[in-house]
């Protein structure tokens, strides 16, 4: 038997986001640029992720017709349900935007009003907007009238310790027609160091005036932290990002731990190299094959992190540019770890 306090969660309904329909206390992949892309992302499926969002895309590079944008607009039907993430600084730009990202049909738009990076701040978009939050409520309020899809967004505390405002944030979202709201527990000034703070989370999930889901974000990277913060914050479910990559694992980790108390073995060197060989073979489906081995290289260091003498064969790895190659690398790599007793 498992304690009462994870076995409580099944007399629960059903999230629901518009008309999309998420088991109680659903799993969501973060959008992550460069990295949850769809590869990653049918990964992270596989695993055990409830939802996953695209990488975040640029509203003018939509209009632009850019390439780089374009491409980010893929989505596939085993990877259901998904959201296309956009953002943006300006009205008119983020309306069309949400026309075009409707075009491709997926299961719901959500809004970047998070990201801490300098290039995307200093456009007046991602946390940017955290400055200014009539802008903000008119940037959605503009996506949310342009289209028939769900509508979320994804936002942090505030700019600062200074303005932490996420509560007026929630309710004035909530009343322009978002359907959920996620919440990063940094202000934009933290950028990822520090400890999240939830209890602002759980503040806004505890308003009596707040309807919609309410998803926590950051710091989640193992079941124990996990149910932990399922338990103390009372959101309606956890985003998880940087937990996730080279990681996909945790989704189905957690779930376990969740049902029975008890953590899931972790995945063995055979397993690992599995999950590179997988992700390895559906990069370079989507993106050709040299340039999907090339874009590869970022994640080896990920999916091996803590393994004894991993950095020979990461060198051989960053050298390959076939399919082929990289078996040959995989094969010695499961050679070598097995004569040597490493699972």
């Amino acid at each position: 038997m498992f304690p009462s306090s994870i076995q409580k969660n099944y007399l629960c309904t059903m999230i629901k986001i518009g008309n999309i329909e998420l088991p109680d206390f659903p799993l969501l992949l973060a959008p992550m640029e460069d990295v949850s892309d769809p590869p990653f992302r049918r990964l992270c499926k596989m695993h055990g992720a409830d939802m996953m969002y695209s990488e975040f895309i640029s509203s003018e590079g939509l209009i632009r017709d850019a390439m780089k944008s374009k491409k980010k607009l893929d989505i596939f039907d085993y990877e259901r349900p998904v959201g296309i993430q956009i953002f943006g600084g300006d009205e008119e730009a983020m309306a069309l935007s949400a026309k075009i990202v409707e075009a491709v049909n997926p299961d719901l738009v959500d809004i970047n009003f998070g990201c801490p990076v300098k290039k995307v701040v200093c456009k007046g978009a991602g946390a940017g907007v955290l400055k200014d939050i009539d802008l903000m409520i008119r940037l959605t309020k503009a996506v949310v009238n342009s289209t028939h899809l769900p509508v979320t967004v994804k936002t942090r505390l505030g700019w600062d310790t200074e303005t932490i405002n996420i509560m007026e944030v929630a309710e004035r979202l909530q009343d322009v027609g978002i359907k959920a709201l996620t919440i990063h527990a940094r202000t934009r000034s933290q950028m990822y160091k520090g400890e999240a703070d939830w209890d602002y989370i759980s503040k806004v999930k505890n308003n009596p005036n707040i309807e919609i889901p309410i998803f926590g974000n950051g710091d989640v990277d193992s079941p124990e932290k996990a149910l932990e913060y399922r338990e103390k914050y009372d959101c309606d479910g956890i985003m998880i990002g940087r937990g996730a990559i080279g990681y996909p694992w945790i989704f189905n980790e957690i779930k376990h731990f969740f049902e029975t108390g008890e953590k899931l073995p972790e995945p063995t060197i055979t397993e690992r190299l599995q999950a590179v060989r997988q992700h390895a073979e559906w990069s370079m489906e989507w993106k050709g094959e040299r340039l999907g081995l090339i874009e590869m290289r970022q994640h080896y260091s990920n999916y091996f992190r803590g393994i004894p003498h991993f950095k020979d064969f990461r060198r051989k790895f960053l050298e390959v540019f076939t399919l082929e190659e990289m078996d040959e690398v995989i094969a010695e790599a499961a050679d070598f770890y097995t004569q040597n007793s490493f699972v």
